[in-house]
């Protein structure tokens, strides 16, 4: 809000409806004194939308209401709700979990080695040079920091 206010410039919006689902969003940015615009709706004005934004809100409130009250109707029936496949599948999904995370660091060694070969052939045999030369290239290590000659030896 504040980039748009600074220059008093006007913030566009791809569809209206996005907004509707958070009609205090809205709200705010109207108090804020944001100009804003809706692609799908540019006649709309500022009551129109707040309108709007509050009769959204309600009914996504109503929609939970008879959702919730429907999963506890079929609940009281002796209706199973849920996936039972969900429910006995979560230790294979962890383990996919993990196999993922180990995954992760060799996949951005592998990345990483076409770039530290090319570093080391300009000339740059220390690993405090190619964390030197990493840094440089703006290439952020895998948490977005900088390039340590600790961190270097971990993916080489």
């Amino acid at each position: 809000m504040a980039l748009c206010r600074l220059p008093g410039a006007t913030l566009v919006i791809a569809k209206l409806d996005r907004l509707f689902r958070y009609a205090a969003f809205l709200l705010n940015l109207q108090e804020a004194g944001v100009r804003f615009v809706a692609a799908d709706m540019p006649e709309a004005n500022q009551l129109v939308v707040g309108i709007m934004a509050v009769v959204a809100q309600a009914e996504r409130k109503m929609i939970s209401a008879r959702t919730k009250a429907a999963l506890a109707a079929a609940k009281a029936h002796g209706v199973h709700l849920g996936k039972p496949e969900n429910l006995s599948n979560r230790e294979a999904g962890q383990v996919r979990g993990r196999a993922r995370q180990t995954r992760r660091p060799e996949e951005r060694a592998r990345d990483l080695a076409p770039v530290i070969a090319a570093v080391r052939a300009e000339g740059a045999v220390p690993l405090r040079q190619i964390a030197a030369a990493l840094n440089a290239r703006g290439i952020p290590t895998a948490r977005g920091g900088a390039w340590t000659a600790t961190k270097v030896r971990r993916v080489s």
